[in-house]
């Protein structure tokens, strides 16, 4: 297969042998922006997903830029939480000048921890998802950039098995802004509750996960670092009307508690 296009929001196409035709655009009422799930980027899309015109590795690599410039760190080098932390990771070390080593190795047979329906699972899935590569940290002040924190089961007992393996430091960077909010638009985030961004640990974060500091990519630098390369090529194209640009948008219910419908119970 090839990469033709994206279908737009609200449009019916039909695809024969011989073209892709649209047969109707179902439109938004007027003045409502589109609502893109922004946690596709941050987390669940694969690296080389296309959305919106741009691939998903190349956001996570600027929000990665983004996140050296709002929360820069004295340390050794920089590594990741593999894999969907990798562009990040990459983007933050070219931004901060620190070479980018790899500490954790992953086991490819285990799915994914955050999903999984309860504690003990999740505990047990991270304690079978990551080996370490101590040779190449040693001593050494690290920076893990993770994609995300949800509950803090995942993080703990990395930061742990870092320090139990010889790294001098731990200093966690994130390259999304905390969850705070529940998703009613069927990812399986869990209620506010059980999400540590809304927990009194999360006051003294750092401290609760054992590392030396913890900071969030703001709202504002993810939300600049996936809309940039859209406002910039349609800002470029001359087919575009620019009023466009104010309708371009992205749900950030997760982040901010910010619907973009009404929900109704």
């Amino acid at each position: 297969a090839r990469y033709y296009r994206e279908v737009l929001p609200g449009e019916i196409v039909k695809i024969s042998r011989y073209d892709v035709q649209t047969l109707d655009v179902v439109r938004r009422p007027e003045g409502d922006p589109s609502a893109f799930c922004i946690f596709e980027y941050v987390y669940f899309a694969r690296p080389d997903s296309i959305f919106e015109g741009q691939m998903v590795y190349s956001v996570r690599r600027r929000c990665g830029q983004q996140l050296a410039i709002e929360a820069p760190v004295e340390a050794d080098l920089v590594s990741t939480v593999p894999e969907s932390a990798t562009p990040a990771a990459l983007g933050y070390a070219q931004k901060c000048g620190l070479p980018y080593v790899e500490v954790l190795c992953k086991n490819r047979y285990v799915g994914r921890t955050f999903i999984q329906p309860n504690m003990r699972l999740r505990q047990l899935g991270v304690a079978k998802k990551f080996g370490v590569l101590s040779d190449n940290f040693k001593g050494k002040r690290v920076v893990i950039i993770d994609d995300s924190i949800v509950r803090g089961n995942t993080i703990s007992p990395i930061i742990k098995l870092l320090r139990e393996s010889g790294a001098k430091e731990v200093h966690i960077r994130v390259a999304s802004p905390p969850i705070r909010f529940p998703c009613y638009m069927g990812i399986n985030i869990p209620t506010k509750e059980e999400l540590i961004a809304n927990r009194p640990e999360f006051h003294d974060l750092a401290n609760y996960i054992g590392a030396d500091s913890v900071v969030y990519l703001s709202v504002e630098g993810l939300v600049s670092s996936v809309q940039e390369s859209i406002k910039a090529r349609h800002d470029n194209s001359p087919k575009t009307h620019k009023s466009f640009i104010g309708k371009i948008g992205h749900c950030t219910a997760c982040l901010t508690g910010e619907y973009p419908v009404e929900l109704e119970w």
